[in-house]
């Protein structure tokens, strides 16, 4: 009788100490958990800042102010229209 206590005993300990073990993994994975929820949420929030601030960037009304600074870009119009007839070139070779 007193080795089966003893047995018993054992697996009482045995169970309680995979009990304390489980539920520190557990805990331990809930936090881990958290922090990646953490990440993404902050991720995700910034992710939605740059393409707000990319179609900002993207405005027809800034590119063509850009184009016109930066590339001394200019809008067509008739007056500075070139119209090429075929068989001629402005550029000055390849005519074939």
């Amino acid at each position: 009788m007193t080795r089966f206590n003893l047995v018993l005993l054992l697996a009482v300990l045995a169970s309680a100490v995979y009990l304390v073990r489980t539920q520190y993994e557990s805990r331990r994975l809930y936090v881990e958990l958290e922090k990646a929820t953490t990440k993404t949420r902050a991720l995700e929030a910034e992710n939605e800042r740059l393409q707000v601030e990319k179609r900002a960037q993207a405005t027809p009304l800034r590119v063509e102010k850009l184009a016109k600074e930066k590339l001394q870009m200019r809008t067509v119009t008739p007056a500075i229209t070139q119209y090429v007839a075929q068989g001629t070139s402005t550029t000055g070779g390849f005519n074939k």
